[in-house]
């Protein structure tokens, strides 16, 4: 269904000239484990006088140029070992930026239209883990895997689908986007209006580079195998989330906003209620089960000083609110909001040191399996900046992501198309609780133009 037309290896520009060596920060570090970040774009509507040799060839002389900036995506992982005597005592990571390069695929799948591929009202086809490289691909692999790998897939009709896969030890989402955004504006205008800050960054006292207390990696790296799973995109517009918005404030206990400083409800944790609250439904635990959902949450903003927006590193955590699934069902979606607004507020300046002071104490590498039981987990961000990302070729008609960081209750957010404050959402759950979240009321009462079938139920 689709075949790979050639791989070649884009490099920066010769005699580029940046530090040899990145050190890795704990929230770095962190990410050996999860697999790479797989995101792309559908573009349908090409210029005419774009024919595609001479897109591939702007697209890998853009990428040099962008790889300049964003040198580590063209280096490789390097371990450290740490001997005491004649034993290895721990190990240090980092990045050795030796511009080895990344990777570029030209693949073609030309018997599948744009239709096919985003498959509007049905479970996402399986053919599209193919559209994606790296796939099974962890942070570990980064030793002698490339750092960036992308793909560009021609579909029928002349649409291309453009993958980038990208190692999240490098960064997190905002740096995924950056990146993303700054390879299109080069492409489009030769040029870069926000270049990435390297500078990582550490907690006063903390030097690097950071020891992990381990001899070999074997004793933390863990490849997550899910199960098998139905995975669906579903549309929530602008008018939708502001009545969710509006019903989850309402529902707040009188009693709490009665402080100085009211409490409010936003709109996507007034979303992100709802989906909690309809998946343990559909999960069909027992009222006593405690069941958490889980949000992947920035910290540039929230620490004194701010990070740069252009922080280019990882700098999340991902917080928890938990309940039990009959007191999250009782209690409404304001209450589940709140649960989650709470979670959120708390994750102050002196909340993240204080983590990142208990990390030194035992450092950790994260595995998925520490999150899935019996939650729900949300990551990317409807704010993110993904159909601004303009080669030139007009707006992006679709983003996708890949097969992998996926386990049953993982939530993928996405801004709608449209603008406006609207979200799009994959959601992967086992079968059965698909086919029960898609009978749910409160679920498919703020959906938006979901079209669901007899089949889709089974």
């Amino acid at each position: 269904m689709i075949e790979i037309l050639s791989k070649q290896t884009v490099k920066p520009p010769p005699n580029s000239s940046h530090p040899r060596l990145c050190h890795l920060t704990p929230w770095d570090v962190a990410m050996l484990c999860p697999h790479y970040i797989q995101k792309g774009l559908l573009f349908t509507n090409l210029p005419p006088s774009l024919p595609l040799p001479l897109l591939l060839t702007t697209l890998q002389t853009s990428l040099s140029i962008t790889l300049q900036h964003f040198y580590p995506l063209a280096g490789r992982l390097l371990t450290q070992k740490h001997l005491t005597g004649d034993k290895v005592t721990s190990l240090h990571v980092s990045i050795d930026c030796n511009d080895q390069g990344a990777e570029f695929i030209h693949a073609a799948a030309v018997k599948i239209t744009p239709f096919d591929f985003l498959s509007p009202g049905k479970d996402i086809p399986s053919f599209v883990n193919s559209f994606f490289p790296l796939n099974g691909a962890i942070g570990q692999d980064g030793h002698s895997s490339p750092l960036l790998s992308v793909q560009l897939t021609e579909l029928s009709g002349g649409a291309v689908f453009l993958a980038c896969c990208f190692n999240h030890v490098v960064g997190d989402g905002t740096s995924y986007w950056n990146f993303f955004n700054a390879w299109a504006e080069i492409t489009r205008t030769n040029s870069l209006s926000l270049p990435p800050v390297h500078d990582r960054w550490f907690i006063d006292g903390e030097n690097p580079p950071i020891h992990l207390p381990f001899s070999h990696s074997s004793q933390f790296i863990e490849r997550f195998f899910p199960p098998v799973l139905r995975q669906r995109f579903f549309h929530f517009s602008t008018e939708s989330i502001a009545k969710l918005k509006e019903k989850a404030n309402s529902e707040i206990k009188t009693e709490e906003n009665q402080n100085e400083n009211r409490i409010l409800i936003s709109s996507f944790q007034a979303l992100i209620a709802m989906i909690w609250r309809a998946i343990t439904r559909a999960r069909g635990f027992p009222p006593e089960q405690l069941t958490s959902c889980r949000l992947a949450i920035q910290n540039r903003g929230r620490l004194r000083p701010p990070q740069s927006p252009a922080y280019f590193g990882n700098s999340i955590y991902t917080l928890a609110a938990t309940a039990a699934a009959g007191e999250l069902e009782a209690n409404g979606i304001g209450w589940a909001a709140r649960q989650l607004n709470r979670a959120v507020t708390e994750h102050t300046d002196e909340a993240i040191r204080q983590k990142l002071r208990e990390y030194h104490v035992a450092p950790v590498v994260l595995k998925l399996t520490m999150f899935v039981p019996k939650s729900v987990i949300v990551g990317s961000s409807a704010r993110f900046d993904m159909y601004g990302c303009d080669f030139g070729w007009g707006k992006a008609a679709a983003v996708r992501c890949g097969p992998e960081n996926k386990c049953d209750g993982n939530v993928s957010a996405f801004p709608g198309r449209e603008g406006g404050g609207s979200v799009d959402l994959e959601i992967s759950l086992v079968p059965s609780f698909m086919a029960a979240l898609l009978l749910d009321r409160e679920f498919l009462d703020s959906v938006s133009g979901t079209i669901i079938t007899s089949s889709d139920l089974t």
